[in-house]
């Protein structure tokens, strides 16, 4: 029997909220409701949902400001909402939502963009490897961290900064690379999140945290994962 998907809907209108959670629970997804920005981020440690339907004029934060977030999570994030100016939609698509739609919708539009994004982030999955370092084992499909075969706890920024490295091994990836894919929009100069989540990091899977062997900072620069020892 196959995993009933979850369907996040962020939204702070109720009857658009009542209107998309019937076409959702029609469909056969299950749904976790979420009117604000923070409820959303809560939502999204908590219920760990497959997808995210993502209204942008929320009353405590601009939408825009969670797309990294929620990429960040690994969860695929279809944008609903009245902003229908071009570089609006640019801007959400160039920061990774997987598709745009425009109020007034169409229901049908909106499950019919669900299920592609599904499929997308399915395929995309499937291709995601098996990143090993010495000990350590970076399964970026299952969201699983383990050293010397038992997992390691991450907090979700954690495993995201981790994870960006992952996807690009032996390279550097910059600090404002990070923290937009990790932080999101907005949060590119604090470099001072990066440094605390290396530190964690490197107490939770390096032999020696005071020599790090794995997790290398490039001063000035941005850090690498070292895959070769």
């Amino acid at each position: 029997m196959s995993r009933q998907v979850t369907v996040l809907l962020v939204e702070d209108e109720p009857a658009i909220r009542r209107l998309l959670h019937a076409g959702l629970a029609r469909a056969g997804y299950k749904v976790v409701e979420a009117g604000t920005g923070r409820e959303a981020l809560s939502a999204l440690h908590i219920d760990k949902p497959d997808i995210v339907l993502l209204d942008l004029g929320l009353p405590d934060r601009d939408g825009l400001e969670l797309i990294g977030l929620i990429k960040s999570a690994g969860t695929a994030v279809v944008v609903v909402s009245a902003r229908d100016a071009t570089e609006q939609k640019v801007t959400a698509l160039d920061l990774g939502a997987d598709d745009y739609v425009t109020k007034p919708f169409d229901t049908e539009e909106v499950l019919a963009r669900i299920r592609t994004a599904l499929r997308h982030k399915l395929s995309t999955d499937a291709e995601m490897p098996v990143v090993a370092v010495g000990a350590i084992e970076i399964d970026l499909a299952a969201r699983i961290v383990r050293k010397a075969g038992e997992e390691v706890h991450l907090t979700p920024k954690e495993y995201g900064f981790l994870a960006e490295l992952a996807k690009r091994p032996g390279k550097v990836v910059t600090h404002s690379q990070l923290l937009h894919a990790v932080w999101g929009a907005g949060h590119e100069g604090d470099v001072e999140y990066l440094r605390v989540a290396a530190r964690a990091i490197r107490r939770k899977l390096e032999d020696d945290p005071s020599a790090p062997s794995i997790l290398r900072n490039e001063p000035g620069v941005g850090y690498r994962l070292i895959v070769s020892r």
